[in-house]
């Protein structure tokens, strides 16, 4: 029979007592309908109730108008698109509003995740679900009466439709059926809840510092936008507290995490630490950013494993980046946590501000940018060199323009010219006040020339610059002491980071890149150069690969593949082939994982405190063993010592219902205040509650 469409369900609704509250009209779907002679409004065969949000569909509807309730017969199924709640029940006993009645037989869903079975369920107010005689889960039911892996089952559970919580009365855990834990009272977010205050999931962490403990971390939501995560951490050998507060604002936001700890690895004493970050608009256009580091001693934070940082810094600073103006300043506190540093003879306080304003078009067809900068840096130390105090001032002026020739040449021409200032307290082997001027002309040509085949297109690019500056420099070198020299500055001016030391005299930088763009989205390049100088320059080191007239060759190349493939890589050498700096990443993202290799190598260099040649190698791994199991690796490995650095092992396994992470990890450093350890780390999460939903690719299947 051709379903018939009656909007009946609106009329139910007058047949409600004389003080009930307006509801929007109802619509009923069925097979088939008819009224007895007594009234009964009966639907029956793929019966279906739309009421609001509401929808639900069963093989039977009955309507009694005197008893002005809707008997229901099953299988039922009523969503909520509110809520996103479904419930599955065979009988039912409603009011026409479908918000308040009984189910027996039922099953209630949220999100999709969470479900739990109950003998009986009352809706009241369409806000509160009751059900009683309840088990609740977030596994797959296959219907093999095979336990699921882990269960709640209670005497009565109440769902807060409106707060989005779950309240549980004399609740028991269970493991496959094998009863764990007693808990009289338990209240849960439901997994529609992004936030709500309450325990998070503990995890346990065994250290051979500070021995097995467990930490059970306590949300705080402070409002929409605030809110605090207090983790006490207990263990026989410390008792820590560790906290993390955020919040929003309209135009920024704060977050900050630390900790406090009493042990025994420190005399009792009180130790902390403390990061923290964030960032505000200003007026006038002015960016406000701010960032605290600081902790109580230099072995606190490698003890429990929360930075592995050997420098903290400290800064607050001040941006404003227009198109045509750019403003910063900044003031920053250092704190060294090494054995060979100490922080009265660091500079320990340090201060910038840099004004820069470009001015297109100001001759000659160029363009002049004009800029200041000020610096200082202060030694807590009172003792004579070691105490070094220096505080500078530059102010410069560039013009710079670019255009094209007619063969295709591309080059731009540069003028510059650079005063400072400096004044230099506690350190009586230079002058107290010095003053340096530094002009200079420099140009950079380049020829792109590019060919296309039916498979890939090339790029090869000759480049050159020819450069002059002179320097009256008496400024103690206390910035540019370490030169780093990369196919991004091969045709800079200076390489030096810092105004306070410019390279001189004549000089030449040539070099090249190929680049090779396949259709199929492979990806090669190479590019080469060095810079020849009519003199030496004493203040770049023999690493930089610019100590002497000719610098060492640098050559960096990079390879990509549509596959996940990648391996970039960068050297400095001279013409004898002996290395003075490398690097190299070897990269394969696929769907079976991410696999990253390093490798780095640094000569041996007395001017930048390195006494003996570093080699070492990194290697980490996120493997996809199966649908459910994900394997981690972390090595490193000293090859000039000949020693492991560090090394972990992490093993997780995630489901639709309960993810689990293991790991291991050993650290072999040492030092007058670091001692090496081993630590284990062990987590199981349970879904279904609170924010957050399991990929359809972790979700088991019946049989597997």
């Amino acid at each position: 029979m051709q379903r018939l469409i009656w909007v009946v369900l609106a009329l139910f609704c007058i047949a409600t007592s004389a003080f009930a509250q307006p509801v929007e009209p109802a619509v009923l779907i069925a097979d088939r309908m008819y009224i007895r002679s007594n009234g009964t409004l009966v639907a029956e065969g793929n019966v279906e109730a739309h009421q609001g949000n509401l929808h639900i569909s069963a093989r039977r509807v009955t309507y009694s108008q005197d008893a002005n309730r809707l008997k229901i017969s099953g299988p039922i199924l009523l969503t909520d698109s509110g809520s996103g709640a479904t419930i599955h029940a065979k009988e039912a006993s409603l009011d026409p509003q479908l918000v308040e009645g009984i189910m027996l037989g039922a099953r209630l869903v949220l999100d999709r995740q969470l479900q739990l079975a109950a003998v009986e369920l009352n809706r009241t107010e369409g806000r509160y679900t009751q059900l009683y005689k309840v088990a609740a889960t977030s596994c797959r039911i296959c219907g093999d009466d095979s336990p699921p892996i882990w269960q709640i089952r209670a005497k009565e559970v109440i769902h807060d439709a409106d707060e989005r919580q779950l309240y549980f009365q004399d609740a028991q855990f269970l493991v496959f059926d094998l009863p764990v834990v007693a808990i009289p009272q338990l209240r849960m977010p439901d997994p529609t809840l992004d936030r709500a205050t309450g325990f998070l999931i503990p995890s346990g962490r065994s250290s051979s510092i500070l021995g097995t403990g467990i930490k059970i971390p306590y949300f705080i939501a402070l409002g929409d936008h605030r809110d605090l995560t207090l983790t006490p951490y207990l263990s026989p050998d410390t008792t820590t507290l560790e906290y993390e507060y955020r919040q929003a604002f309209v135009d920024g936001d704060l977050n900050a995490n630390g900790a406090f700890s009493s042990d025994n690895l420190n005399s009792g004493s009180l130790r902390y630490y403390v990061f923290a970050n964030g960032d505000t608009g200003l007026p006038l256009g002015y960016q406000l950013d701010y960032d605290i580091e600081a902790t109580s001693d230099t072995s606190y934070l490698i003890d429990y494993g929360y930075s592995g940082k050997d420098r903290l810094d400290s800064a607050i600073g001040i941006t404003r980046i227009e198109h045509d103006l750019a403003v910063e300043g900044e003031f920053v506190h250092f704190q060294t946590l090494r054995d060979t540093e100490q922080n009265a003879t660091q500079p320990t306080l340090l201060a910038e501000l840099s004004y820069e304003k470009r001015i297109p078009d100001a001759f000659l067809g160029g363009e002049l940018r004009l800029n200041a900068d000020a610096h200082a840096h202060y030694r807590f130390s009172n003792e004579n060199v070691d105490g070094r105090d220096v505080s500078r001032m530059n102010a410069s002026a560039h013009w710079m323009r670019s255009d094209a020739l007619d063969n295709g040449v591309l080059y731009d021409i540069h003028g510059l010219l650079d005063l400072g200032a400096s004044a230099v307290a506690q350190d009586d082997t230079v002058d107290e006040s010095a003053f340096n001027a530094s002009p200079a002309l420099y140009s950079n040509f380049r020829l792109p020339l590019t060919k296309s085949t039916e498979n890939a297109t090339f790029l090869l690019e000759p480049q050159v610059q020819l450069a002059w500056s002179a320097s009256v420099n008496e400024i103690a070198n206390e910035e540019s002491t370490r030169v780093e020299f990369d196919e991004g500055n091969l045709l800079d001016f200076s390489r030096f980071p810092a105004p306070d030391r410019v390279e001189e005299g004549v000089r030449i930088a040539i070099g090249g890149s190929w680049t090779r763009l396949a259709n199929n989205g492979r990806m090669s390049s190479l590019s080469a150069g060095r810079v020849i100088r009519d003199v030496s320059d004493p203040d770049l080191t023999k690493s930089s690969g610019m100590q002497g007239v000719t610098s060492d060759w640098l050559v960096a190349g990079q390879i990509s593949t549509p596959s996940g493939f990648e391996l970039i890589s960068r050297a400095l050498f001279d013409d004898d082939a002996d290395f003075s700096k490398s690097e190299s990443r070897l990269r394969w993202n696929s769907k079976w994982g991410d696999v990253t290799a390093t490798h780095i190598w640094l000569a041996e260099d007395p001017d930048e405190e390195r006494a003996e040649n570093i080699s070492e190698v990194n290697l980490t791994t996120n493997v996809n063993l199966s649908r459910h199991w994900t394997g981690q690796l972390d090595w490193q490995f000293d090859i000039a010592a000949e020693r492991i650095v560090r090394a972990g092992l992490g093993l997780t396994y995630e489901n639709e219902c309960i993810d689990v992470k293991l790991a291991a990890s050993r650290r072999f450093t040492e030092s007058a205040t670091v001692d090496p350890s081993t630590d284990y780390d062990f987590r199981i999460g349970l879904r279904g509650f609170g924010a957050g939903r399991s990929g359809s690719d972790i979700i088991r299947t019946c049989g597997s």
